[in-house]
């Protein structure tokens, strides 16, 4: 269930505009064709079983924005969801869980137009904003709609999607971070029973009820919102009888993005490296920044543990990397076509994990800026039916993020 994306549509695909007029404020949506920025929310989540505390989580969600044409009043923005996860209480790297890609028109009140198909974003709707203007203290409700994505656990083909009823309240000024924005309060109850089971199999939801308290903060003087944050409880009835309840709090920021020249960028990373002696790295511009592979890491044998000559060769990177503090970065473990695709799969994390937590401890980014995934075997460069050609499939890559 996707419930770790909700946190991040109030904030999605729109610029927001404030007028003043008469003492009152006038909302609406508004959009610039080309305009990228990537949303940073941080989810605290508890989840419960059968009313048994099962585990708590730290879930880090990033998703880029593009608003690829305007029509009207309308927008329709490109948008990619990336959630990542771990243990809560630790410090360490987030570990990549789930992508999504979604495509989607939005109008300047905030009512959205989008395939049915997509999974993503999870809140739909919501902000939405009266046709008039609104002074301190005004209320307005409107409908809205969640969307969750249960293929993972309960192998439902289509997102489950149910409607809820939001209620603002227009707060007026508030002070966040030493400056005054745009305070609104969203709420809403959640209650929805699931009659259609069609297609369903034999564990399926069957009820869900639950709320969000969400406080929105709008940069009137940019036209943007600043911070949003929440507290959430959902619980989930399945036809088991068995229930999952998410409860925590959320935190979300749109973050404006800065264009990247991924063909210099690349020119002064290789000539840094060469300056540097680091060799076995290849560096190429690619389409979401600049990748550094490197190519022949060491560890030692069978395991993500990094030799100190590694370390060496990470401690000049370390220095590249600092020269780009506003980019975040991925990290992707790569292997040869050997042992078995979950042993491979599970090598590779491993491997990613040890060198983004080393670049970590060199203070290179903070932890909400290093995402690390493993992929196997499943994108070689070389031919694995040769020696070589495996030595080159095994691999990490640090791609510095454009968005």
């Amino acid at each position: 269930m996707n419930r770790t994306m909700r946190c991040i549509l109030l904030a999605v695909g729109f610029s927001l505009a404030g007028v003043q007029f008469c003492g009152a404020e006038v909302f609406k949506f508004k959009y610039v064709e080309g305009t990228k920025y990537k949303i940073l929310s941080q989810v605290r989540e508890s989840v419960f079983v059968n009313n048994q505390y099962d585990h708590t989580a730290d879930i880090l969600n990033k998703i880029s924005v593009a608003i690829v044409k305007t029509k009207g009043d309308s927008g329709q923005l490109s948008a990619q969801f990336i959630t990542s996860e771990r243990a809560y209480g630790t410090q360490r790297v987030y570990d990549w869980s789930e992508q999504y890609d979604s495509l989607f028109w939005r109008d300047s009140h905030g009512v959205f137009t989008i395939d049915p198909s997509y999974f993503a974003p999870t809140v739909r709707d919501v902000p939405q904003f009266p046709d008039r203007d609104v002074a301190v203290g005004d209320t307005w409700s409107l409908p809205g709609e969640e969307v969750h994505d249960f293929r993972p656990a309960f192998h439902l083909s289509e997102p489950l999607r149910f409607p809820v009823t939001v209620s603002y309240t227009y707060l007026g000024k508030a002070t966040v971070d030493g400056k005054q924005y745009d305070h609104i309060a969203i709420n809403y109850p959640i209650f929805y029973k699931i009659t259609e089971y069609r297609g369903y199999p034999q564990m399926h939801p069957i009820r869900v009820g639950g709320y969000s308290h969400q406080q929105l903060y709008w940069d009137n003087k940019a036209g943007q919102p600043y911070s949003y944050s929440e507290e959430f409880d959902m619980i989930f009835d399945f036809s088991t009888g068995d229930t999952v309840e998410y409860s925590g709090t959320a935190h979300a920021q749109l973050i404006e993005s800065t264009p990247m020249d991924r063909q210099k960028v690349a020119e002064d990373i290789r000539k840094q490296l060469s300056d540097s002696g680091v060799k076995n790295t290849e560096v190429k511009p690619v389409d979401n920044g600049v990748t550094i592979s490197l190519q022949r890491i060491q560890f030692q044998p069978d395991s993500a543990v990094l030799l100190p000559s590694e370390k060496v060769k990470l401690d000049e990177i370390a220095k590249i990397l600092r020269k780009y503090p506003d980019r975040d970065i991925l990290i992707t473990g790569h292997t040869a076509l050997a042992g078995t695709e979950a042993g491979r799969e599970k090598l590779s994390l491993d491997r990613a994990q040890a060198v983004g937590n080393y670049l970590l401890s060199l203070n290179v980014r903070r932890e909400s800026q290093i995402t690390v995934k493993g992929v196997g075997a499943t994108e070689p460069i070389a031919d694995n039916s040769t020696e070589a050609g495996r030595e080159k499939n095994r691999r990490v890559e640090i791609t510095i993020l454009e968005n």
